[in-house]
């Protein structure tokens, strides 16, 4: 695979690549810890972002004990993280609309893959003005394995019709980089809440600060592809 190979499949990673999600979520982990007594730092539920909520849930239960309400907790985030979604407060990502003009322009099938569930992918699709534009969303209830494990984005690609060679994945989070690399696929890095790391630079295909530089890239790759001079 290399930089010019074209691009004729794209998944997308949902939170905090495609909407601004993750600030949310990181507020919601923090209100429903303390609602329930609970201290939560932020540093703490950046470790959950592009996690599986059964990882979450193992995350939290090692750094809290036995005694900690995980259930209860969990449902607590998701009430507060709808009610803060509901009132108003989630927007789409700078270049998420640009890009998705560009890739139905070009003719160019889209797909997601994520770590939330099939209820909070579609009612946060929907609530973003964005639900009716992807051909395929593999969510974490369509798979047996989530992030890392590369099963969302190889399910995402196979539905699509695409293959390691012309699909480009792109991701916001270490582990969602992770499952994609896994997969075979080059994936662009766009970081949000946390920083890249040693790893994620170097795993990386591209590293972008947004998704308008994602557009250039699959310009550039698809005019230097032997298809598009032929």
């Amino acid at each position: 695979m290399t930089a010019v190979s074209p691009v004729r499949a794209v998944v997308f990673d949902m939170d905090g690549l495609l909407i601004d999600s993750e600030s949310l979520a990181m507020e919601s982990l923090v209100s429903a810890g303390a609602e329930l007594g609970y201290e939560m730092p932020l540093e703490f539920c950046r470790t959950m972002i592009g996690v599986p909520a059964d990882r979450c849930r193992t995350l939290a239960a090692a750094a809290y004990g036995r005694g900690f309400p995980l259930e209860e907790y969990f449902d607590l985030h998701e009430v507060h993280l709808r009610q803060l979604v509901d009132g108003g407060r989630l927007t789409t990502k700078p270049g998420a609309i640009e890009l998705l003009d560009a890739l139905e322009a070009g003719g160019v099938p889209k797909a997601i893959a994520t770590s939330s569930s099939r209820d909070r992918a579609d009612h946060h699709l929907q609530l973003a003005g964005i639900a009716d534009r992807f051909d395929v969303v593999v969510t974490r209830q369509d798979v047996s394995k989530g992030k890392p494990n590369p099963e969302p984005y190889l399910k995402a690609m196979g539905a699509l019709g695409g293959d390691v060679e012309t699909t480009l994945a792109l991701e916001d989070s270490t582990n969602g980089l992770r499952a994609a690399v896994a997969a075979g696929l080059r994936c662009i890095l766009i970081p949000d809440l946390v920083q890249p790391t040693e790893e994620s630079r170097r795993l990386a295909h591209r590293l972008y600060p947004d998704l308008h530089q994602v557009i250039e890239y699959i310009d550039m790759a698809n005019a230097k592809s032997p298809a598009a001079s032929a």
